[in-house]
């Protein structure tokens, strides 16, 4: 058997001395793995690396089995992000988020263009924090549990939304929700009006979805949330605030 696709790597594990095991996500094949001969070479090991765009050609015997892939670079991500901790922290953040919860070889062709636009605004470096928590809201809608943000699920109103609920991904307004303000997770208003986001916007967002992540995705197959996930989200948050003497 034999398919050719482009794919962005998410994941690569050592076998043996020289070869490696490659996870990707593939525009028609899902997150699809394959064992590359010699990955682990000078010439292979540059560009095998998460976030790194390549065309593939996957080949084995039978469809069941893990074949080899064949590689050639097409656009190299992590190299261009080397230099810059923050965004390749969120390329990492996004690259493992998407192996722990995606299931293999189920195409995501939607899902790959996201992540391929937010390597394009994390290259660019273009408004890429809130583009990737937009990209983790589509993760979760792509697996079947897209939040309701545009009404409240109270009143059915679409202003004043600030809330969201942490039980149902529903969104709620400030005075319907008012009695339960300390249950409800906040809701920033870049997803809802538009506009830039300041950090604590961002902070609340990455809640958000990652509360969802855990709850829908991860925890039923008793996965944590991957630590550069985690690591990202600590970065991103907003500085203490301090009392003025």
């Amino acid at each position: 058997m034999e398919w050719r696709d482009e794919g962005i790597v998410l994941e690569v594990r050592p076998l043996g001395e020289r070869d490696l095991v490659v996870s990707a996500l593939t525009f028609e094949h899902g997150r699809h793995a394959g064992l590359v001969i010699a990955g682990r070479s000078r010439k292979r090991a540059p560009f095998l690396q998460p976030g790194n765009r390549l065309d593939l050609v996957w080949r084995a015997r039978l469809e069941s089995q893990l074949g080899r892939f064949t590689v050639e670079p097409r656009r190299l991500y992590a190299s261009i992000l080397v230099e810059d901790p923050l965004r390749l922290q969120a390329l990492a953040a996004a690259t493992a988020l998407l192996e722990a919860s995606l299931p293999e070889r189920e195409p995501h062709p939607r899902l790959y263009a996201g992540l391929s636009a937010l390597l394009g605004r994390l290259a660019a470096d273009e408004d890429w924090r809130e583009a990737y928590v937009r990209f983790e809201l589509l993760l979760l809608a792509e697996l079947g549990f897209a939040l309701e943000l545009d009404r409240c699920a109270l009143t059915g109103a679409t202003e004043d939304l600030v809330w969201v609920s942490p039980r149902t991904g529903r969104a709620v307004s400030a005075q319907a929700g008012a009695p339960w303000a300390g249950r409800l997770l906040p809701l920033p208003a870049f997803l809802t009006r538009g506009g830039p986001a300041d950090p604590e916007q961002i902070a609340q967002g990455l809640r958000l979805a990652g509360h969802f992540i855990a709850r829908h995705i991860l925890a039923p197959v008793d996965r944590p949330m991957p630590a550069a996930r985690e690591r990202l989200a600590a970065l991103l948050a907003p500085a203490p605030k301090t009392e003025p003497a």
